[in-house]
């Protein structure tokens, strides 16, 4: 799947503060928080290296898509992937270019990569 990605060179604590940040700054707030490593530490005794997905929602444009077509809640929230990797973080948005496609959602799904693209782009200048 096509993503949205940048690579941040902070921790990951630090690099979800400044995802946390500039969601906000794009209309979008955190429903869900999974913490992946912690899970397989906890629940199969696997430890890997920090994994964190945010589920990112922008109240407006999930109404918009669900006016649209209800089914697209399948696709709600939308995941923000945070991944340790030598040097920082990488943060991967699921683009939801790919997530909603058809002529029908074209112009929201299109809005929306454009302020999760935003996103990545402050953190580049972050």
């Amino acid at each position: 799947m096509n993503a949205i990605e940048t690579t941040v060179p902070v921790d990951l604590a630090e690099a979800e503060v400044r995802v946390r940040e500039a969601l906000a700054e794009q209309g979008f707030g955190v429903l869900t928080e999974i913490d992946v490593a912690a899970t397989l530490r906890t629940k199969i005794g696997v430890e890997r290296d920090a994994l964190k997905i945010l589920g990112a929602c922008n109240p407006h444009l999930a109404h918009r898509a669900l006016e649209a077509d209800p089914s697209a809640s399948l696709m709600l929230p939308c995941n923000v992937v945070l991944e340790a990797v030598p040097g920082g973080t990488r943060v991967a948005i699921a683009d939801p270019r790919e997530l909603m496609p058809g002529e029908e959602m074209a112009d929201l799904a299109s809005e929306a990569a454009g302020k999760l693209q935003a996103v990545a782009e402050a953190l580049g200048a972050g």
